[in-house]
């Protein structure tokens, strides 16, 4: 989403020259001097100075841009991504922590370079390949390759704490939600009962044995890339990564398939767009072979069945998410809005996800029974 949520290859291009210049004065003055510097040691750049800004839409967290400059007859021309952060975002995640996993990321191969840092963002590799659409997540092609990515990066061995996160962050958010809104709002979207409904969830949810893995908690179609090429993905945006029940991760990508961020109302959602039960298995089964051995059809089944349930979880973080970036993100999106479908959709599936008795083969769809 956050996402990221930020989508590196449809581009906005508004005015070319007077907007160019607009939007070179976005870029914080130590930003242009890590660019420049940078642009200076490559020797088929034509002019160092000469940058080229292209801000990326799409982003809902950060502001995003592409930098480029022109190169000699011939070759390709040199960009780079440019991410300057959203105001207020610094409540969502610690900057210290992202870094060090991009880092790390970046050194097994798993993710664009880390070229530079400044007090407001940082600058970083861009990827020649092409952002995700909405639609593609749903093609079986190439969520395929989603399912065996995401196990692969569920797979790292990050360096410290190996503990579950999501708990920790829905407590942490929900008292920065509540002291940010008014007493109105917090009527309004049951903030005084949130911490009840987090404890009721984890005391659900938190079954053992539970499998935890690395998981990036943003997977979003704009934090995918693909090289058309190899037919590789590449998974990008970290902010949100930490330790967590993989089933979760599952389920958080599963109910961004109801989001298009590239509409005239990007903050709208589509639950009818979540992915029926022979998607959710396929995608699991591909997941769990994705090492070489085939899943059983028990080993599926739980884990769709646990991946249904952690979409409570997805709903309950992204609204909090919504709430606070409402009074601290000053990107045009109806954060507000957003946070309402999120809050109704835990409402209406919660007791027919946690009901003890529903049948493991239920056809449950998070987008045909909105109340």
């Amino acid at each position: 989403m956050g996402a990221a949520e930020e989508l590196v290859n449809q581009i906005v291009l508004q005015n070319d020259v007077i907007d160019d210049e607009n939007y070179l004065a976005c870029l914080p003055d130590e930003a242009k001097k890590i660019l420049k510097s940078l642009a200076s040691k490559w020797e088929n750049v034509l002019d160092a100075n000469a940058l080229e800004v292209i801000p990326l839409k799409g982003a809902m967290t950060n502001e995003v841009f592409q930098i480029k400059w022109q190169t000699k007859e011939g070759e390709m021309s040199r960009k780079v991504l440019v991410r300057i952060y959203g105001e207020g975002t610094d409540i969502f995640f610690d900057r210290d922590n992202e870094i060090r996993t991009f880092a790390f990321i970046s050194k097994n191969g798993q993710g664009p370079r880390l070229l530079g840092r400044f007090a407001q963002g940082r600058l970083e590799e861009f990827i020649r390949a092409r952002t995700l659409s909405a639609p593609d997540i749903r093609d079986p092609s190439i969520s395929a390759l989603i399912a065996s990515k995401m196990k692969e990066f569920h797979d790292l061995d990050m360096p410290g704490s190996k503990n579950v996160y999501l708990w920790d962050r829905l407590r942490n958010w929900l008292i920065e939600a509540r002291r940010l809104s008014s007493p109105e709002e917090i009527e309004t979207f049951r903030l005084d009962i949130m911490d009840k409904e987090i404890s009721f969830l984890e005391n659900e949810l938190s079954v053992s044995p539970e499998r935890i893995g690395f998981c990036h908690n943003d997977l979003q179609y704009g934090n995918i890339m693909l090289d058309e090429v190899t037919d590789s993905l590449t998974i990008i945006d970290y902010e949100y990564a930490s330790y967590n029940p993989i089933a979760y991760d599952i389920a958080n990508h599963f109910t961004e398939m109801a989001a298009n961020y590239h509409t005239e109302t990007p903050h709208v959602l589509d639950f009818t767009k979540y992915p029926h039960l022979e998607e959710r298995r396929r995608f699991v089964q591909t997941y769990l072979s994705s090492s070489g051995e085939k899943a059983s059809d028990n080993e599926v089944q739980q884990l769709v069945d646990e991946v249904e349930k952690y979409t409570l979880a997805s709903h309950l973080l992204w609204g909090l998410w919504g709430i606070i970036s409402e009074h601290v993100n000053k990107i045009d999106f109806d954060y507000k809005e957003y946070a309402e479908q999120r809050f109704q959709e835990y409402w209406s599936k919660k007791n027919n996800l946690l009901s003890h008795d529903r049948s493991s083969n239920d056809n449950v769809s998070l987008g045909n029974d909105l109340t």
